[in-house]
């Protein structure tokens, strides 16, 4: 039975929703330049590709990169947790802004109306490679574009998709959800507990 795992993410928000249900983790860090080297961790969409295959597809490649780091550094083998969350409009997917504008722009997109937000979760242990994944919907007020210059200039948008994050200021702007919370934060609980369980993770 394993009791310690690493987390292929650098997400604060992760380390701190696997710290609330009491799981032991490393940060599994990638190198400079080392994860851009591997190809099967490019975050471009396939042509054709689904909004949910995608979502899972990268949680599952990132697991695996990360376990193929444990074995090349010949570190204690631990399982490994990755993540990936994006959003959906329109069959749209939506990663992270590339600059303010990019953030303003997606804002205004999603004032008014509600949108997916997928989170998947995969863990691998060297043998095996397993996957969850959490679809819940937000739908957002109407906002102006005031508001939206006053959120972009906190620099909160820049690094979560969809240009917001729903433990932080744009929880305002949150009408409504449907869902998990900690899935639309980036790491449902409840699929995480029961993964992890899976790989004999004690809870």
């Amino acid at each position: 039975m394993t009791s310690r795992i690493y987390l292929a993410s650098k997400s604060p928000r992760r380390r701190e929703l696997l710290r609330q249900i009491g799981v032991q983790f490393d940060v599994l860090t990638f190198r400079s330049g080392e994860r851009g080297d591997d190809a099967d961790v490019d975050e471009t969409p396939l042509s054709g590709e689904g909004v949910e295959r995608y979502v899972e597809r990268l949680a599952l490649t990132k697991a695996q990169a990360g376990m193929r780091r444990i074995q090349w550094r010949k570190m204690l083998r631990h399982p490994v947790l990755a993540a990936d969350t994006t959003l959906e409009l329109d069959g749209e997917i939506i990663g992270k802004p590339v600059d303010t504008a990019d953030a303003h722009t997606i804002l205004r997109r999603l004032s008014g109306r509600s949108h997916r937000v997928l989170t998947a979760l995969a863990v691998s242990d060297g043998e095996r490679t397993r996957s969850k994944l959490s679809v819940n919907t937000v739908k957002f007020r109407v906002l102006s574009d005031l508001e939206i210059r006053h959120y972009v200039a906190t620099g909160e948008p820049m690094d979560k998709a969809g240009a917001y994050g729903i433990q932080g200021k744009a929880a305002i702007f949150i009408e409504e959800i449907h869902g998990s919370h900690s899935g639309i934060m980036g790491l449902p609980l409840f699929e995480t507990a029961q993964l992890l369980g899976a790989f004999g993770y004690p809870l």
